[in-house]
């Protein structure tokens, strides 16, 4: 037993402890100690750039990373047949993060609008270069893309597994940016009910139009 103890102790001692992440200021004028990269993807997520993600614009704050990936494996379960893909979050360090105005206290985190193709099927919108890892993207008048039209459902249960992850987790989360006159396609679906109540909608237009990608700030405390 002595043996087994000790064993187990030198174990403990080797394994590495992740500090937990501390955010400086807001989203538009802040910082980020201890930060966490977020996976290249998982059953049911991908990163919208390998390139990006090397070039080091996935960190986020340690319980946005635990939010985002719990929330993710709730959506594994309750729905398997769809798919998910992150975009920008922050730098490792925060800061100005262009050409976004926010981003830099890792509380920030864009995600490319799921998309089903002409038969339903679940699908990502394709990211590439050419097309700024698909923020050049522009949905046409029917709000479709190259054959593909908005996975209203899909989004819909997402913002909700994130909200209720973030509760979960101690914190909240504090506002979604996506373009106004598609937020209705939202608030059609079972879920509609839930986000009216819970969640706080940005109703103003941006300065770049949000439908290729919805932005999610969550309500973390910050030093300031």
């Amino acid at each position: 037993m002595g043996r087994l103890l000790n064993f187990l102790s030198l174990c403990c001692l080797s394994m590495p402890v992740i500090a937990e992440s501390i955010c400086y200021g807001t989203t538009s004028k802040g910082r980020l100690e201890n930060a966490v990269e977020l996976p290249r993807s998982g059953k049911n997520f991908v990163t919208y750039s390998d390139v990006a993600r090397l070039a080091g614009r996935t960190y986020v704050h340690s319980k946005v990373h635990d939010i985002l990936l719990a929330a993710y494996a709730d959506l594994a379960k309750s729905h398997p047949d769809k798919v998910y893909k992150y975009a920008e979050t922050g730098l490792a360090a925060g800061g100005k993060f262009r050409p976004h105005k926010t981003h830099q206290n890792g509380l920030s985190v864009d995600f490319m609008t799921p998309m089903i193709d002409n038969t339903g099927k679940s699908v990502h919108l394709p990211t590439y270069p050419w097309n700024k890892f698909g923020y050049n993207i522009e949905l046409d008048s029917n709000n479709q893309y190259d054959g593909l039209s908005i996975d209203y459902p899909a989004m819909a249960a997402h913002i909700v597994a994130l909200h209720k992850q973030a509760r979960a987790h101690g914190v909240g989360l504090w506002r979604v940016i996506f373009a106004p006159e598609l937020q209705k396609g939202l608030f059609k679906t079972q879920y509609g009910g839930y986000l009216k109540q819970h969640v706080k909608f940005s109703k103003r237009r941006s300065w770049v139009r949000h439908d290729e990608h919805y932005h999610v700030d969550f309500a973390v405390p910050c030093r300031k």
